[in-house]
């Protein structure tokens, strides 16, 4: 099997990835969305990572999807709303076997993009990894995190956990990925919404302990449902001390309404809405949250699914 890291989504999470495995000496290759694209990546020259105020250009080899090359291995790492169309764009180029990991906030959209490569293995991940972007194909790692990977259907880990040893990318791989994805789905539900509704930074949040608190309440009931008792322990706790810990920081949904971008809302607290109705258990805050929030994204002409 061929070892290519092709990487689909050239944000902030993607870029690091990039180029941290190519600083390895691991073969990369990204994947862009058209020949435009494809162009002024080349006219950049690459990939810049900055990392302690030290900045590093990275030549990274580029295609269209429409390339004609077979892919072995794809990290996924666009939106969650954009991933289930762009894989299906490039199931042609997967061989039996192909292995993907799925980058993406929230729940929903791993399913999607399952279902569109039933002959390839989707792993999953959960990150905590701080990036961002200043400027077009250049990334600025902001805060060292968490990489957790698991795969719901085959607890056996896959060989290219090495490379991610070898290019320092800070992972562990666990049975229970769902649980680290549904308690950071909670903690999103919990914090992002809020943020956006109150125009606050997180830690805004600390004059509205009674919403938060009754947030939290139903989260934890909604895991419980789920059968992810785990994921709802001390989930409160966790909520305020994130609050507390990036109370200078505005939420990535935030900053998405703020720059007039889709939020993920369909695969956050649309998703958390769903299930608690498929269980026949809804919640009436969380209800009351996602229709406030979806006026607020309709009001200002964004996407609320």
């Amino acid at each position: 099997m061929s070892s290519t890291w092709h990487i689909l989504g050239a944000g902030s999470l993607g870029s690091l990835w990039a180029c941290r495995l190519a600083q390895a000496g691991k073969a990369v290759r990204l994947v862009l969305r058209d020949p435009q694209r494809l162009q002024a990546y080349q006219r950049a020259g690459g990939l810049t990572l900055v990392h302690n105020g030290q900045a590093q250009r990275h030549a990274i080899p580029a295609e269209t999807a429409d390339a004609s090359t077979p892919i072995h291995r794809l990290l996924v790492a666009c939106k969650a709303y954009d991933a289930p169309k762009a894989v299906a764009r490039l199931a042609p180029r997967l061989v039996h076997n192909a292995e993907l990991i799925l980058l993406q906030n929230g729940l929903g959209s791993q399913d999607d993009v399952a279902n569109q490569v039933p002959h390839a293995r989707c792993v999953f991940a959960s990150s905590t990894e701080g990036a961002f972007r200043e400027a077009d194909w250049q990334v600025n790692f902001a805060g060292h995190g968490f990489n957790w990977l698991g795969d719901p259907a085959n607890p056996v880990p896959p060989d290219w956990l090495d490379d991610l040893a070898d290019a320092a990318i800070p992972h562990q791989w666990t049975p229970d990925i769902l649980t680290r994805l549904w308690r950071k789905l909670a903690l999103n539900c919990a914090i992002n919404p809020l943020t956006v509704l109150h125009d606050c930074r997180n830690g805004g949040l600390a004059e509205h302990h009674c919403e938060v608190a009754t947030l939290c309440a139903e989260l934890a009931e909604l895991l419980h449902c789920c059968g992810q008792p785990q994921a709802a322990e001390g989930l409160q706790q966790e909520v305020e001390r994130v609050i507390h810990a990036t109370a200078a920081n505005y939420s990535s949904m935030y900053q998405d309404v703020l720059h007039g971008r889709r939020t993920e809302i369909h695969y956050l607290l649309g998703h958390a809405c769903r299930v608690a109705s498929r269980h026949g258990r809804p919640q009436a805050h969380l209800e009351r949250l996602y229709r406030r929030l979806v006026e607020h994204l309709n009001a200002r002409g964004l996407p609320s699914d």
